[in-house]
C-alpha cells in the first residue's frame, strides 16, 4: 500500500511539472515569440509561444493598460483601443473576468463599458464583438477573442495565444432556436459589444 501511494504521488508530481513546463516553453519553433501571425483591420495578432509565457506589460502612450504582452487579453484590448477607439474603465483582469455573470442579457457591463450578451442570447453576435470563455482545469484564467465574421449559421473568431498549436482563426456553429442565438461552444460565457 505504501509503494502505491508513493507511485501515485510521484506520478502527480511529474504530471504537474509537465503541465507547468508545457505552459512555459515555446513548443512550436515555426514562429518567434512576438512575431506577427495574423491581423484584423490592421491590428496585429502576435505569437506567444506557450499559453503561460509573459513578456512584460503593454501600455499605450497615454498610459492605458492593454495587458500582458502577447496574451489574449492584450490583443482584444489593443483591438478595441486601436480600431474601435475604446478604453475600458477597468483595464485589468483575467480573460474570464470580462464577463460578469450578474449582468442580464443586453445590459451594460460598466467595468468594460460594453453591452453584455449571454450565450445563448436574444441578440445575434456581430463582427467586432468580444467573446469571453470560461476557465478550464489547464487554464483557469479563461480566454477572449474577437468575432471576425458572422454568417447565418457560423461565426469566425480571431485570437491571440490560444495555445501553441492552435490557429489564430477558428469557426463555431451559430444556432438560432426560435429567435435565441447560441454559439455552439460550451466554454463561451457570452459576448460584449461596443
Amino acid at each position: 500500500m505504501k509503494k502505491r501511494i508513493i507511485l501515485i504521488v510521484a506520478f502527480l508530481a511529474l504530471t504537474s511539472v509537465a503541465f507547468y513546463a508545457s505552459g512555459q516553453l515555446n513548443l512550436m519553433q515555426k514562429y518567434e515569440i512576438g512575431e506577427e501571425v495574423d491581423s484584423l483591420n490592421g491590428v496585429a495578432v502576435y505569437y506567444n509561444g506557450s499559453v503561460g509565457h509573459v513578456k512584460g506589460r503593454r501600455v499605450t502612450k497615454d498610459g492605458y493598460n492593454l495587458g500582458l504582452k502577447f496574451q489574449c487579453v492584450e490583443f482584444v484590448k489593443r483591438y478595441y483601443y486601436e480600431h474601435l477607439n475604446h478604453k475600458m474603465p477597468d483595464s485589468y483582469g483575467h480573460a474570464k473576468s470580462f464577463f460578469n455573470p450578474n449582468i442580464k442579457d443586453g445590459q451594460i457591463n460598466k467595468q468594460r463599458n460594453l453591452t453584455q450578451f449571454s450565450n445563448p442570447s436574444q441578440s445575434k453576435p456581430s463582427v467586432n464583438d468580444l467573446i469571453v470563455y470560461k476557465g478550464t482545469p489547464l487554464n483557469s484564467y479563461g480566454h477572449v477573442s474577437i468575432i471576425s465574421k458572422v454568417k447565418d449559421n457560423e461565426i469566425e473568431i480571431i485570437q491571440q495565444n490560444p495555445d501553441p498549436f492552435a490557429s489564430s482563426r477558428e469557426t463555431f456553429k451559430l444556432i438560432n432556436d426560435n429567435g435565441t442565438w447560441r454559439i455552439n461552444n460550451n466554454q463561451i460565457l457570452g459576448w460584449l459589444r461596443k
